[in-house]
């Protein structure tokens, strides 16, 4: 699978999803081995020099294989030709991971950019989903990985004015860093959003998603469930509870409860309008309907897409 959108959760660079899902990604290029890493949702140059660092020490690992990885960072200062340049690293780098701080903070920069400098505060989401279509990958990491999915998590906060994420993973909500006891968060979601999937991200677990049109104008998702186990450092595990047996958690909105192992994934055929949403869940090679958790007749993914 070559997802194009990735979110997770993690509480450090974790080998097998920061190896297998993003660096190798970009290192499978024969002639673009690029990462743009995006601090905007940290507050000041401190703040997102310390965002790049915890990234860039497990990047310079690579650049022996040939990985170029560069940050891009908030400034008020910025120049449109400061912006023109982001845009064209946007548009062509092999992965490009939006980094964590505040959800809300980035978004606000993000749409500033296209805002101030083009009077299009939809244009670096426009060029996300652009990203998409060619079948890059874009990652989100902690609040990066809010805004990559249809809401950001803690919309129902009296002062959140734009809940809105750039839909990348359409019609998925999830919150980060979950830990046994929050179970209310992600079921509260799973409520007044019913027409989305909502999920618990424990460190260090993920989603690797992509999705596309259907020749009906129908919406196929594919989700694979990322849990991730071999960061094995003692100190950190407390912090890490995939290394505890957490799973990725997920609610219905009648209140059922599932929980994912790494490798399940989930399959969904949406209609542009939100009103029809079938789903499936693939366990160990069998396929169940998602509504009635019964086998569901299909025998591979491919023969559900072609069936809607």
């Amino acid at each position: 699978m070559f997802p194009t959108a990735l979110v997770y959760s993690s509480h450090n660079r974790c080998e097998y999803i920061h190896r297998e899902w993003i660096v190798e990604r970009a290192l499978r290029s024969p002639y673009n081995k690029t990462i743009l890493y995006l601090t905007m949702s940290m507050g000041e140059k401190h703040q997102q020099d310390y965002s790049w660092s915890t990234f860039s020490w497990y990047f310079n690992h690579f650049t022996q294989y040939g990985l170029h990885a560069i940050p891009f960072f908030w400034s008020d200062n910025l120049r449109k030709q400061d912006v023109d340049l982001l845009f064209e690293y946007l548009r062509s780098y092999e992965v490009v991971i939006l980094g964590g701080g505040n959800s809300f903070l980035g978004m606000q920069r993000y749409r500033a950019l296209g805002e101030i400098f083009y009077g299009d505060s939809d244009l670096f989401g426009r060029i996300l989903h652009e990203r998409q279509s060619e079948g890059k990958l874009t990652v989100g990491f902690s609040a990066g990985a809010d805004q990559l999915c249809e809401y950001i998590s803690c919309m129902f906060s009296p002062s959140v004015y734009n809940p809105c994420g750039f839909s990348l993973a359409r019609n998925v909500v999830t919150t980060l860093h979950h830990e046994w006891g929050n179970e209310g968060e992600i079921y509260t979601l799973a409520q007044n959003l019913p027409h989305c999937a909502a999920f618990g991200l424990p460190n260090d677990s993920g989603l690797a998603i992509d999705q596309d049109y259907l020749p009906s104008g129908n919406i196929w998702q594919v989700i694979e469930f990322l849990i991730d186990c071999s960061w094995d450092a003692p100190q950190d595990g407390w912090h890490i509870k995939t290394r505890r047996g957490m799973k990725i958690e997920h609610f219905y909105p009648d209140g059922r409860h599932w929980s994912f192992n790494g490798g399940d994934k989930m399959v969904r055929v949406m209609s542009g309008d939100n009103r029809y949403t079938k789903a499936w869940l693939v366990q160990n090679g069998t396929i169940l309907d998602y509504w009635s958790q019964k086998f569901s007749g299909f025998n591979s993914i491919d023969e559900i897409l072609a069936n809607h």
